[in-house]
């Protein structure tokens, strides 16, 4: 089987079982007890779309405090990094950068961390995604949430 390669195209990740099944199910959950609600408004029906509202809830905020995590470790990863490969008069600015930026910085080789730090720092990058784009050497990255 070939081995699959990572770009910037194609570099979000789908977890097919969250984002396919469980998500899609709570919302249709949620839906169809706003629609009980609708049709027999009881205390009981009110309590059922409160659970579910809360069960979705619980699934997107399951998601958002793993992907937190997992920037958190990008973040110090980065840090790390960078302090072994960048020059000595770039190094005391590793903290002027966002956590967006250093997450973004990940997918670029230790060739081109320099180049693309100082128009990260010039102001030249912005986004994430300009930083992304900007990539040349894509590195992957398959050990994520």
């Amino acid at each position: 089987m070939a081995e699959q390669v990572q770009s910037y195209k194609k570099h979000a990740r789908w977890l097919p079982a969250y984002h396919f099944f469980v998500i899609p199910v709570l919302l249709a959950n949620a839906l169809n007890a706003i629609r009980h609600v609708w049709l027999l408004p009881t205390l009981g029906m009110v309590f059922q779309l409160i659970v579910a509202v809360a069960l979705l809830m619980l699934g997107f905020l399951a998601r958002v405090m793993t992907l937190t995590v997992q920037d958190r470790l990008i973040r110090l990863e980065m840090r790390l990094r960078l302090r072994g490969v960048l020059p000595p008069d770039l190094q005391p600015r590793i903290n002027e950068l966002t956590h967006r930026q250093l997450v973004a910085m990940r997918f670029a080789s230790d060739a081109e961390l320099t180049e693309l730090m100082r128009e990260v720092l010039e102001g030249k990058l912005a986004t994430s995604n300009e930083i992304k784009q900007r990539v040349k050497n894509w590195q992957a990255d398959w050990l994520r949430a």
